[in-house]
Order: structure tokens, then C-alpha cells, then sequence
């Protein structure tokens, strides 16, 4: 595991975001009354909102923006080059787990940093830039009971907390890998070493 995830966190924010990027250029449609359901950043540096827009609204989405928009379904998936809150995240080596409107311009943001001094510097440019937010939770990745070594204890905590054993997966194996930076090989046979500890330790009575 590369030494910046030593002690990585997870955060909840609730942040005021007037320039969503989305919200804008679908209200140039015409299109009122947006929801952001859920915020996930991609491989490609890009940002992916789930916009909930009513099933009417959402049949006057042009394909260009929403190519994979499925008739009757209210939410579509949108992609953007992301506005300044989305962005301040991803600058400092962080990922979005998760995003979701509270109020019109009020948005949940849950995400996971390398650092203490990222969560920090992300803080600062939001202040620097006049977003409102509001810390709702911050964690630390702390050891537990020592089934697992630290080091596979570390990568399950950063898997569940990045919605890796979610339903449907949040991440997969391969974008997770490339977040930690580490080869997918690497991370597939940790989490198999480590789920056998879990495992063994489980089943100790019957071994």
C-alpha cells in the first residue's frame, strides 16, 4: 500500500453548491425542480451525477447528455467536467463515494482522503472560495482487533467505505485499484489473503 493511504479518512459534508454544472445546464433546457441523487467520480477525471428529473422531464433529455437514458425511468446518468466543489475534492488525491441533494442547492458529499492534511486543504479553497459547508462526519481508519495484518485491514475499510460491497458496487476492483495505487492484482490478492483470516477466524471452532 503506498505510504499516502497510511491513515486515510472518510468525510461527509454538506456543502452549499450554487455552479453544479448539471443543474445549470439542464435548466437551460428548461428542465425544473432537479434532484442530484448521486455524485461518483470516473477513470476518465470526469464527474458522473445522477440527476432525478421525473419521468416527463426525463424523456426531454437530448441523447448527446444522457446517451444510456432508459424510457420510463426518472434519473438519468449525466457526465460533466465537474464544477469547483467536485473538483476541490478530486485535487487532492481524494474520491467521491457519494453525493446527494439535501435542498436546492444543498449537496451530501461523502468521500475518502489520503490524509488528514487533505481533508484539511480541501477545507481551506472551499473557504477560499465562499462555499458554505458543514462537516457532518470525519473518520479515521483505525486497527481493530488484529484478526488482520494493518495493512488488510486498511484496504477492507477502504473498500466498504467506498461502496465496493454495495449492491450494486459502488466501485469495482479495478478503479479501486487504481485509487490506492495498486496494481489490481495486488489488491485482489490482499483482500483474498485477508478474507481468509476472516474466515479461519470464524470457523476456528470448526478447524
Amino acid at each position: 500500500m503506498p505510504s499516502a493511504w497510511r491513515e486515510p479518512y472518510h468525510v461527509v459534508l454538506e456543502i452549499e453548491n450554487k455552479q453544479c454544472k448539471m443543474v445549470k445546464k439542464l435548466g437551460t433546457l428548461g428542465l425544473k425542480h432537479l434532484k442530484v441523487v448521486d455524485v461518483r467520480s470516473s477513470t476518465r477525471g470526469s464527474v458522473k451525477h445522477l440527476m432525478d428529473l421525473g419521468v416527463e422531464q426525463a424523456k426531454k433529455v437530448p441523447k448527446d447528455l444522457s446517451p444510456k437514458c432508459i424510457e420510463g425511468k426518472s434519473a438519468v446518468w449525466m457526465e460533466s467536467e465537474g464544477c469547483e466543489v467536485c473538483n476541490t475534492i478530486l485535487s487532492h488525491d481524494a474520491f467521491l463515494v457519494s453525493g446527494k441533494s439535501l435542498t436546492d442547492n444543498m449537496i451530501l458529499y461523502s468521500f475518502i482522503v489520503p490524509t488528514f492534511e487533505a481533508y484539511q486543504a480541501i477545507l481551506v479553497e472551499l473557504e477560499k472560495s465562499n462555499h458554505k459547508f458543514y462537516v457532518r462526519k470525519i473518520g479515521k481508519f483505525e486497527q481493530q482487533i488484529g484478526i488482520l495484518t494493518e495493512n488488510q485491514e486498511r484496504v477492507f475499510w477502504l473498500a466498504l467505505k467506498s461502496g465496493f460491497f454495495d449492491y450494486p458496487r459502488q466501485i469495482d476492483l479495478t478503479n479501486l485499484s487504481k485509487k490506492l495505487g495498486i496494481s489490481p492484482a495486488t489488491l485482489s490478492e490482499i483482500m483474498r489473503r485477508g478474507t481468509r483470516r476472516l474466515l479461519e477466524h470464524y470457523f476456528r471452532q470448526e478447524l
